[in-house]
């Protein structure tokens, strides 16, 4: 008997139907066992993210006490006491706690006069390719402070060039340590050119830039200090 066109649409929803069951049920057989290693895996791998974020965050908590405590110790000179905290932290897994112990280890090098040691520090941060810019670029100014005696002049000039421009925020004591090191290398008319550069430049410190005022003055270079714009006053901006 001839199925009727209605029969018919039944009869191939019920193949087609028929069809992706035994589609998807194939598809269990073969796959389903992979798919649920997947999932496994991904649930895994996901809760494990969540736990090393989480204890990342605790062991941060952590260092910061420990570094909170020995500043702590060391505003009561116990020295002693926050030694081994510093060292701990100074071998740390986070950059800022890593070179905040540094810092804070060539510190108390530079109270004992022990520049030699002090500088080594700064090196040691200056010297860290994994630490951010800043951190290194204020270790190596320390670093060649700590050693400036020591250092030809050109050294100091070489080693701080890149500081001593006035995009670094580091430009008001970089350029004057490579403007004295000018003075001693008898190029005066640079050192001048340096120490006028640091009176115009706003960014840096105001107590450095009058100093620099006064060096270009006795080197013969007139730079007065620029100054800040002064706030506009209320009857300035109701004007406005």
């Amino acid at each position: 008997m001839a199925l009727t066109p209605q029969n018919n649409q039944a009869f191939l929803r019920e193949v087609d139907e028929e069809l992706r069951r035994d589609q998807v049920a194939s598809f269990g057989r073969r796959y389903g066992l992979w798919v649920a290693v997947a999932i496994v895996v991904l649930l895994a791998a996901f809760g494990g993210w969540i736990w090393w974020n989480h204890h990342q965050k605790e062991k941060a908590a952590e260092q910061g006490v420990v570094l909170q405590q020995a500043m702590d110790d060391l505003g009561a000179s116990r020295v002693n006491a926050a030694t081994a905290p510093l060292a701990t932290l100074a071998n740390s897994d986070s950059d800022g706690y890593r070179a905040s112990a540094k810092f804070v280890q060539a510190d108390v090098l530079l109270q004992k006069q022990d520049l030699k040691g002090a500088a080594a520090k700064f090196a040691e941060v200056a010297n860290d390719n994994s630490m951010p810019g800043e951190f290194r670029d204020l270790a190596l100014l320390r670093q060649t402070a700590a050693e400036y005696d020591t250092l030809k002049p050109q050294a100091v000039i070489d080693r701080l060039r890149g500081l001593a421009t006035k995009q670094n925020p580091f430009f008001g004591s970089a350029g004057e340590m490579v403007a004295i090191a000018y003075i001693r290398l008898g190029k005066r008319d640079l050192a001048g050119k340096m120490f006028g550069e640091i009176a115009q430049t706003e960014s840096v410190p105001e107590s450095i830039r009058q100093r620099a005022v006064q060096m270009a003055s006795a080197l013969g270079v007139e730079a007065p200090a620029s100054k800040a714009p002064t706030p506009p006053t209320s009857e300035e901006k109701n004007a406005g």
